[in-house]
C-alpha cells in the first residue's frame, strides 16, 4: 500500500490548450513615480529591506499608493490599519505585478495581509466558479492553528467581494469541508495531509488554482512535509503565480524556491541570519530549575499584570503541572498541548484570545502558528533546544509594530546555545547578563544546536 499521495498521477500539462489568466493589475501610482531611487534607497536601508531579481518595483508608502482598488482600501480602513507595515509595502507591487516572489521576515511582520490583498484582487479578475470547480487561491500552511488565523483574515477582507473561503486541516471530521468545497469556495486554505486526502478521495482538485502561496516554508520543511507539497504542486499548472514566504532562508528552501518559482523577487526584511524583532525587549535570567518558579511569579507580577502571557514548557506533563501551581497561586490560567483534543484546544484559544483569562501555558507543538494579536509578554519557562524556535516563540508578541516583552530562563543545561544567544541579543541591542557571558568564558557551550546551516 502506498503511503499519502501515491494515488495522485503527476499531470502533464499543455500550457496551450489552458485558458490563459490575467496576474498583472499593478499601475504605479503618480507619488510613486516622481520619488527618486536615492529616496527608495534611503527607505529600504531603513526598514532592514533587502531585494534581489529584475525590474524590481519601488515600495508603495501608503495604502493609497499600492493601487488597491476602492473595495480593498475601504476594508483595510474598516479594519483601522494607518500603513502598510514595510513587508507589504514592498510585497504588494510585486504581487500585483503577478510575477512569482520570495519574502522573508519575521513572524509578525504583517506577511498574510501582504499575499491576500493581491490575492483578492486577483480573484475578482477570473472567470466565476463553475460546478465541479476547484478553488482559484490555494494557501497551503504548516499547522490547524495558522490556518485558522488566514482563514479570519480572508474572512474580514474577503466579505465585501462575497469572495468564499474554507480551511482544511487534520484532525476533525471532514464533513463541513468537504460540504464547503462541493459548493465552490475561492480560496483554499490548508495543511498538507488533509489537502492530499481530499485530493485523493476526489473531494476538490486544483485544476483553477492560478494563484498559489507556501507560507512558513521553513517550518513545513523542517516538520517533514516536502513531499507533500511536491505532490500537492504537481497538480497545479506551471504558468502560476507563486509566493513563498519563509522567516528564514536555509538551502533547503533555497532548493524548493528554484523548483517552484520563476524569475522570482526576493524581498528580505532584516538579515538573512537569525535575527529577532527589535520591538521585543528579551529578558534572559540565568537561573537553575529549583528557582525557576519563583521567578516566574516575579515577572508576572513584574511584567504581566496589564496583559495576556504565554508561557512556554519542554514538556506535557510539565505543562499541566505548571497550569496547576499558577491557578492555585491565584492567577488565571489554562493549557494547551498535544495530548488536549482539538475541540478542548479551540475553545481554550477562543477563551484566550477573548481576554477570558490570562496566562496560556503550551508546549511548542501546540503553539504552532498560534496568533494571538495582543500578547503583551512571552516566557520561556523552559528554554528551548535550538535558536530557531527561540525566535518563533518570543515573536508571538511584539508583532505588527507592537512592543513586546520576552523572558527567558537560561541554565547551565542550555550552556550550549549561549553564544548564539548572546549574537542575537547584541544584534537586536538588547542586555546580556554579566552571568551569560560569565558560563561561555568558563566553556560552557558551543554555537548552539541549529537545524540550518547558514
Amino acid at each position: 500500500m502506498g503511503g499519502l499521495g501515491s494515488n495522485l498521477r503527476n499531470i502533464q500539462w499543455d500550457l496551450d490548450s489552458l485558458h490563459k489568466f490575467e496576474k498583472n493589475f499593478y499601475i504605479e501610482h503618480p507619488d510613486v513615480s516622481k520619488r527618486s531611487e536615492e529616496e527608495t534607497t534611503a527607505w529600504r536601508n531603513k526598514c532592514g529591506i533587502v531585494i534581489q531579481g529584475e525590474g524590481i518595483p519601488k515600495p508603495a508608502m501608503t495604502f493609497e499608493e499600492a493601487s488597491m482598488p476602492e473595495y480593498v482600501l475601504r476594508e483595510v480602513m474598516k479594519q483601522g490599519f494607518s500603513a502598510p507595515t514595510p513587508i507589504q509595502s514592498q510585497g504588494w507591487p510585486m504581487a500585483l505585478l503577478g510575477r512569482d516572489m520570495v519574502g522573508i521576515s519575521a513572524t509578525g511582520s504583517g506577511k498574510t495581509l501582504a499575499f491576500l490583498l493581491p490575492a483578492m484582487i486577483h480573484i475578482n479578475a477570473q472567470p466565476y466558479l463553475e460546478q465541479g470547480d476547484g478553488p482559484i487561491v490555494l494557501v497551503v500552511a504548516p499547522t490547524r492553528e495558522l490556518a485558522v488565523q488566514i482563514k479570519e483574515e480572508c474572512d474580514k477582507f474577503g466579505r465585501s467581494s462575497e469572495i468564499k473561503n474554507t480551511c482544511v486541516y487534520g484532525g476533525v471530521p471532514k464533513r463541513v469541508q468537504v460540504n464547503d468545497l462541493s459548493r465552490g469556495v475561492e480560496i483554499v486554505i490548508a495543511t498538507p495531509g488533509r489537502l492530499i486526502d481530499l485530493l485523493e478521495s476526489g473531494k476538490t482538485n486544483l485544476r483553477r488554482v492560478t494563484y498559489l502561496v507556501l507560507d512558513e516554508a521553513d517550518r513545513m520543511l523542517d516538520m517533514g512535509f516536502e513531499p507533500q507539497i511536491r505532490k500537492i504542486v504537481s497538480q497545479i499548472r506551471p504558468d502560476r503565480q507563486t509566493l513563498m514566504w519563509s522567516a528564514t532562508w536555509p538551502k533547503e528552501v533555497q532548493a524548493l524556491a528554484r523548483d517552484f518559482l520563476h524569475h522570482y523577487y526576493q524581498v528580505t526584511v532584516g538579515s538573512l541570519e537569525l535575527a529577532a524583532n527589535k520591538d521585543i525587549k528579551q529578558i534572559i535570567e540565568c537561573t537553575e530549575d529549583f528557582n525557576k518558579y519563583r521567578s516566574l511569579g516575579k515577572h508576572l507580577q513584574q511584567h504581566g499584570h496589564n496583559g495576556k502571557v504565554l508561557v512556554f514548557v519542554e514538556t506535557k506533563k510539565g505543562c499541566d503541572a505548571l497550569t496547576r501551581s499558577l491557578r492555585q497561586d491565584g492567577y488565571q490560567a489554562r493549557c494547551i498541548h498535544g495530548d488536549k483534543t482539538q475541540e478542548e484546544r479551540d475553545y481554550v484559544l477562543k477563551d484566550f484570545k477573548g481576554g477570558n483569562f490570562q496566562v496560556l501555558v503550551a508546549t511548542d507543538v501546540a503553539a504552532r502558528g498560534l496568533d494571538v494579536k495582543d500578547i503583551q509578554m512571552v516566557i520561556n519557562f523552559d528554554f528551548p533546544n535550538n535558536m530557531e524556535d527561540y525566535i518563533h516563540r518570543i515573536g508571538r508578541c511584539g508583532r505588527a509594530g507592537a512592543k513586546g516583552v520576552a523572558v527567558s530562563f537560561f541554565g547551565s543545561k542550555n550552556s550550549r546555545n549561549g553564544r548564539e544567544l548572546i549574537k542575537i541579543l547584541t544584534e537586536s541591542e538588547n542586555h546580556v547578563p554579566p552571568e551569560l557571558q560569565q558560563m561561555q568564558m568558563m566553556g560552557g557551550g558551543g554555537g548552539g544546536h541549529s537545524r540550518y546551516r547558514r
